[in-house]
């Protein structure tokens, strides 16, 4: 058990999966061993900067999201991946473990044999599916070897299936078939896409209109995405802090978010940490997918024909980083509109929207819906899916609740409408 928590470990952590593709693919290409080793450091210390980036976002993003909660007193069971994940875990280690190391080595597989040539590089993201699809077969009464096998196959299949859902936006938005999305709302960010397309006319028309008009000096400030991104969330923290002040809700854990600065000055600084996050996290995507599909070549042309790398969501930001934080607030709105919805209709189980998954699935989707809508898209297409991220849960928290993983949830629409599936055909057989 020793041993499989330390490869678990291992390749939870994304860096040490980049570093190992670009030496594999820089040794196929059969480069020399300067390059070689300078190819792949560049691409774990890309990734590590990318991870510094997503990190101080996600830091800030976590804040808000406790302020918010605390400041309308919103009480309920928070669509937290991360804390879900830790008690399957702790429950269900080994299963969990077995599923999602053959997973990732039927992704290869598939990859290899099928039209579907997504290789998912986001370890944290296939353990995360990996617990779902655990969970739903214990659940379901499953003995271990069927839990791990069809579990398994199951994970990698959709690994290097699902990215393809969103490729088309991809395509669109990064100008190259290179990267793909190895993030588990794929289905989520096809819809949004879709919606987008709605727009497209619209969309084309009022570029047309901006690209005649002479905007005004202040306006031309927002051409500049780090600018655009501190103001709206300069904004969006001086809203939560005031609302702490005027329902007299600071609490020792807030206050102790300000630092030295007094509560009117700490959101301007909580807003511009935020957009500096965003600036390395974006320093350090340009850094690492250029080393990771350079040393991709040697795996494509040797091993698997027409493979792509499937990274994590905030790899696409760049090309549209207004379109991200439009992406979190319909996305953040969706959410807190479900919430009502189950309010309203007496849910015994409230859902609570988490700032970070509306912020990085959200933010995504408001990328992909921006591709051919533009912001009508982002805004509308990050919604509806916000709705599902919040409520969407609700259809497999029962089965995951009675096996102990409770006050948690797997919020991203992959997993609830595959586990959804899974979970339905499994119980005519049970």
């Amino acid at each position: 058990m020793d041993i499989v928590n330390v490869i678990l470990n291992q390749l939870r952590e994304t860096s040490v999966i980049m570093g190992i593709i670009a030496l594999v693919g820089l040794l196929l290409q059969k480069k020399s061993a300067v390059d070689v080793f300078s190819g792949t450091v560049k691409t774990i210390i890309g990734f590590m900067i990318f991870n510094i980036g997503s990190n101080a976002m996600s830091a800030q993003v976590t804040i808000f999201s406790n302020m918010f909660s605390t400041a309308f007193n919103i009480n309920g069971v928070v669509t937290q991946v991360e804390a879900a994940t830790a008690m399957a875990l702790n429950q269900y280690g080994l299963e969990v473990s077995l599923v999602f190391v053959l997973g990732f080595a039927m992704n290869l597989v598939f990859a290899r044999f099928t039209p579907f040539k997504a290789v998912f590089l986001t370890g944290q993201h296939f353990l995360y599916f990996a617990c779902v699809l655990a969970l739903v077969f214990i659940a379901l009464g499953a003995p271990t070897v069927v839990t791990v096998v069809l579990g398994g196959v199951i994970l990698g299949f959709c690994g290097a299936a699902l990215p393809s859902f969103c490729q088309p936006f991809v395509n669109k938005l990064t100008g190259s078939d290179t990267i793909a999305i190895g993030h588990f709302n794929c289905i989520g960010y096809a819809v949004s896409g879709y919606i987008g397309k709605l727009f497209t006319k619209s969309t084309e028309k009022a570029q047309e209109e901006a690209n005649e008009k002479e905007l005004p000096e202040f306006f031309k400030l927002f051409r500049d995405f780090v600018f655009s991104v501190a103001l709206f969330m300069v904004v969006l923290f001086y809203i939560v802090t005031i609302a702490c002040y005027v329902t007299g809700n600071f609490t020792e854990e807030i206050t102790a978010n300000f630092g030295n600065n007094i509560w009117w000055i700490w959101p301007f600084m909580a807003g511009l940490q935020f957009a500096a996050g965003m600036s390395v996290l974006i320093y350090g995507v340009r850094q690492f997918i250029a080393e990771i599909t350079a040393a991709f070549v040697g795996i494509s042309e040797k091993l698997i024909p027409d493979a792509r790398p499937a990274v994590d969501c905030p790899a696409i930001f760049p090309f549209a980083p207004n379109a991200v934080i439009i992406g979190f607030i319909g996305s953040f709105l969706g959410g807190l509109v479900a919430m009502a919805i189950l309010v309203a209709v007496g849910s015994d189980v409230i859902f609570i929207p988490a700032a970070g998954i509306c912020f990085f699935s959200g933010g995504t989707c408001g990328v992909c819906g921006y591709a051919y809508g533009g912001w009508k898209g982002a805004l509308l297409g990050s919604f509806l899916v916000g709705i599902f991220l919040c409520a969407g849960c609700l259809v497999l928290y029962p089965a995951f609740a009675d096996l102990g993983i409770a006050d948690a949830s797997f919020p991203n629409v992959d997993y609830n409408i595959v586990g959804s599936i899974i979970y339905g055909i499994g119980s005519i057989f049970a």
